[in-house]
Formats: C-alpha cells, structure tokens, sequence
C-alpha cells in the first residue's frame, strides 16, 4: 500500500510540473487546468488514506497492524 501512495505522490507532483509547463503555452490551458484537477484529487486519495480520525487511526495504519 505504500509504494502505491508514493506513486500517487509522484504522479501528482509530475502533473502539477507538466500543469505549470503547459500553462505557459498558449492553447493548452484547458489541459494544464485538467493536469491540476487531476494532481487534486490523487493528493486527496493519498489524505484520506493517511490523516487520522478522531481516534488516531488512519486506514493505512488499519492495514498495517490488520485490523
């Protein structure tokens, strides 16, 4: 499960870069804001997997200890 956040962490940073990239050329805005739609939600898949909840436990963890 972790090489598979990692990866998504990488991915997202390579969108961001590729998003940023490309904003600076001009016609493809639309794509480069598609880029950072996409770095947004794989960023938000890698939080919910990690931020605990109230109690300290977070889903990853779970795994982990195979609760």
């Amino acid at each position: 499960m972790s090489t598979a956040l990692s990866l998504a962490m990488l991915v997202s940073l390579a969108l961001i870069g590729g998003a940023f990239y490309l904003w600076r050329r001009p016609g493809y805005r639309r794509q480069a804001v598609l880029m950072l739609v996409a770095a947004a939600v794989a960023l938000f898949n890698v939080a919910i997997w990690t931020l605990p909840d109230g109690e300290g436990r977070s889903p990853v963890g779970q795994l982990a200890t195979g609760q």
